[in-house]
């Protein structure tokens, strides 16, 4: 795998976008989640699956040091859960540049398939993360969180909330990062072509 000096500083880039969207954490995780995916998305695209598999493994690292979540400190396991479920969206949204379109009536343009793979993605993320962190890691390590709370009493609503949170918020901030992308991707693939 080749990396170019142009490569590297598209993924700097985009990795402080990234960084930069998770201070605004605590504002709400409807504008930081799909910047983050955004981001992802733009890098796969711009750069090469292994920016797009960079950023989604540091998000998850400098968001907690940014913003914290007392849920993450308790249960490690978290961390490369969010990873994967990264990585899969950044492996669904390569898939379709792998493979150039074929001359045949039955075959997808590549936007159409761009956007495939993005939905599924967004999906199969949201499905992941869904089943390893509210399924099994939550009930098997949840007790753990209420030594880290404030009050421990909050348990239940802070695990309810959790659930919610890792699994359909996954999926909605997924695929607004998908749609964002997808609508930046096509000016500016235009861009990078012109100026290589």
């Amino acid at each position: 795998m080749k990396l170019s000096t142009r490569s590297l500083a598209q993924t700097a880039l985009l990795l402080a976008v990234c960084i930069l969207s998770q201070f605004f954490k605590n504002l709400s995780v409807y504008v930081t989640g799909p910047i983050v995916n955004t981001t992802i998305i733009i890098a796969v695209l711009a750069a090469g699956l292994w920016s797009g598999l960079f950023i989604g493994i540091i998000a998850p690292i400098t968001a907690f040091f940014i913003s914290g979540s007392p849920i993450m400190a308790a249960i490690p396991l978290m961390f490369p859960a969010v990873m994967a479920g990264n990585a899969i969206l950044a492996v669904c949204t390569w898939l379709p540049t792998r493979y150039p379109a074929r001359p045949s009536r039955n075959r997808l343009p590549f936007s159409g398939r761009l956007a495939a793979g993005m939905i599924a993605g967004s999906v199969l993320k949201a499905a992941f993360m869904g089943i390893v962190i509210v399924l099994i890691l939550l009930p098997a390590f949840g007790g753990d969180i209420a030594s880290k709370l404030p009050k421990p009493e909050a348990l239940p609503g802070v695990l309810a909330a959790a659930k919610v949170t890792f699994s359909v918020t996954q999926l909605i901030t997924s695929l607004t990062g998908s749609l964002l992308a997808y609508i930046i991707w096509t000016p500016l693939k235009k861009f990078l072509k012109t100026e290589t």
